[in-house]
């Protein structure tokens, strides 16, 4: 698939303020009526949810525009990135259905035109090159309420500054000894703009130029070069770059490129109880609090994806929640709501049972086994339908029998009538128990009459349970996720908690000894199920094998968000 594909008659947007400015530009005949965007990670971590929003915003513009996007990586802190960051980046854009074609770019591609531009900015008195330490210079840099001070290497001549810079490129000074800083002003109402450092000074080997280079372009230097060097048109941010674009534009301005490039920013997006920060969720893999970036807790793409999530759940919900200028927190629940309609019409039904009692029917023949008809998919008729093996011993969930039941539990009981999902009408009539009081085992009758799970005489039930033959069973590992946090906003530390610190200790539970049908035996990794009455599940990608599933469970059955909108509705 690529990004020609992702625009479904539900997921096309209305015309937010993104789009009313490129339309608008458009109809002026601005940047000779093309719109080429960029999607610009750096290659230090893995990309998350929030990096959904803006790829899916990036490409979408450009295509529903017959425009062009750029996948380019900024990649100028050498001690941060690694190739493996890249590739994964590169996986993810593809599996969410974009493709970039023959528009791969790097920063590091433009090294050499980006020192050319610090030197001209050099050589036209706007830049030079300064000895103060980072804690100096953030001490010169001043408050949001008093201005900075000048660096007293400020006022260094053209032909010094010219000088230094080029003993900095051939690695005559140590790291943190010199930096280049653009010369604006350091007066200004916007810190961005208290003569920002553009070079510093790093001896460490880049991912691709080597060690070519020992000096690095900071990011708002090399960030709006590159787009200009690609004759970007529009630049789409989140508005943490909002104080950024005098910046910007100062640097596109005093050095006159012959392309100027729009940036807009728009709002990130917030998740409860979930983190959307590269950096924040780099320490949870680097202190090993979670079991790497693909962790199923995570909320990356590629812990998403093995969990389950699918790319068409995610451009959906990206599309939902829009386009914005102010920050939002969007609930965990509407993410979940386009999941389970995404999966309810794509996922096979099947029978798992996750914490097994075992049923013996005693008056099913030892020797017989019936061969039952299930539907895979009620949504789907093409889905077909499977064998699933009945028998004389069963596995039902332990949940679904009660010894002393209250009134309103009409699950399995003593003396009670149930219905087994595609089997037939059962009947508990003993409770076996080990020498602690635990129940080990149920005794139960069946009435042959009642095969397919209708009974002829047209009695009912109150119940239909699943269920696994014991002699047929798969035996599985299965994984149960809640919020990896415990607040809604583990960002918000103004109660004193660290997000560190709100970690949910009960974000995952492995089950060991579950039961499943025989047709999952075999079930290929990532292969997306329905377990019937439990929820959606995903065979592992990274620990399931032939013969030894192991399954994530996606997202539960019960839908949330239905039932806030219910509660809001009225409480209008």
């Amino acid at each position: 698939m690529n990004d020609k594909d992702n625009n479904s008659p539900e997921e096309k947007e209305s015309l937010d303020f993104i789009r009313t400015i490129i339309a608008n530009d458009l109809k002026e005949g601005k940047n000779d009526g093309k719109v080429i965007t960029r999607f610009p990670p750096e290659p230090n971590g893995f990309l998350h949810i929030g990096h959904a929003k803006a790829i899916c915003l990036s490409f979408g513009v450009a295509h529903e525009n017959n425009g062009i996007t750029h996948l380019r990586f900024d990649d100028t802190n050498p001690t941060k990135e690694d190739t493996k960051y890249v590739d994964a980046i590169k996986n993810d854009v593809k599996w969410l259905g974009y493709d970039w074609d023959d528009r791969l770019h790097y920063a590091s591609d433009y090294f050499s035109q980006l020192y050319d531009y610090a030197v001209q900015l050099i050589k036209i008195g706007k830049a030079y090159v300064c000895d103060l330490t980072p804690d100096q210079i953030r001490e010169y840099r001043g408050t949001l309420t008093e201005p900075g001070k000048e660096s007293p290497y400020r006022n260094r001549t053209v032909e010094e500054n010219l000088d230094l810079f080029e003993k900095m490129k051939a690695g005559e000074f140590e790291n943190g000894t010199k930096t280049i800083r653009a010369k604006i002003d350091m007066s200004s109402g916007n810190l961005n703009m208290r003569d920002p450092v553009i070079y510093r000074i790093m001896h460490a080997s880049h991912h691709r130029t080597g060690d070519t280079w020992c000096i690095y372009p900071m990011y708002d230097f090399t960030h709006c070069l590159s787009d200009s060097i690609e004759k970007i048109t529009h630049s789409l941010c989140d508005l943490d770059f909002e104080d950024h674009r005098p910046l910007y534009d100062w640097f596109l301005d005093e050095l006159k490129t012959p392309c100027h490039p729009q940036q807009i920013e728009f709002a990130r997006l917030n998740i409860s109880y979930t983190i959307l920060s590269k950096r924040r969720l780099r320490r949870l893999v680097e202190e090993d609090i979670v079991d790497g970036w693909d962790d199923c807790r995570m909320p990356t793409l590629s812990g998403m994806r093995r969990r389950g999530f699918t790319a068409e759940t995610i451009r959906a919900f990206c599309a939902r929640i829009g386009v914005a200028k102010r920050d939002s927190m969007v609930d965990l629940a509407l993410l979940e709501y386009y999941l389970r309609e995404d999966l309810n019409k794509s996922s096979n039904r099947v029978m798992a049972v996750l914490n097994p009692l075992k049923i013996v029917i005693e008056n099913y023949p030892e020797d017989k086994e019936d061969i039952l008809e299930c539907i895979n998919n009620p949504e789907d008729e093409s889905a077909g339908s499977r064998e699933v093996p009945f028998s004389r011993e069963l596995y039902i969930e332990r949940d679904d029998f009660m010894e002393d039941p209250p009134k309103k539990f009409f699950r399995l009981a003593p003396g009670r009538e149930v219905r087994l999902r595609y089997a037939y009408f059962i009947t508990c009539t003993d409770v076996i128990k080990d020498d602690s009081g635990e129940i080990v085992e149920l005794r139960c009758t069946y009435d042959p009459e009642t095969k397919g799970g209708n009974a002829p005489d047209g009695r009912r039930v109150k119940a239909t349970m699943h269920w696994v033959s014991a002699k047929h069973a798969v035996d599985s590992e299965v994984r149960i996720f809640d919020t990896l946090f415990t607040k809604e906003n583990p960002m918000d530390d103004s109660d004193g908690i660290e997000y560190v610190d709100a970690i949910n200790p009960d974000s995952v539970k492995v089950l060991k000894n579950c039961k499943l049908e025989p047709s999952l035996a075999d079930a290929v990794p990532g292969t997306r199920v329905q377990f019937e009455r439990l929820g959606y599940f995903c065979a592992d990608t990274v620990d399931s094998k032939p013969g030894q599933p192991v399954f994530n469970r996606t997202v539960t059955l019960r839908d949330t968000w239905a039932k806030i909108q219910k509660k809001q509705g009225k409480k209008k």
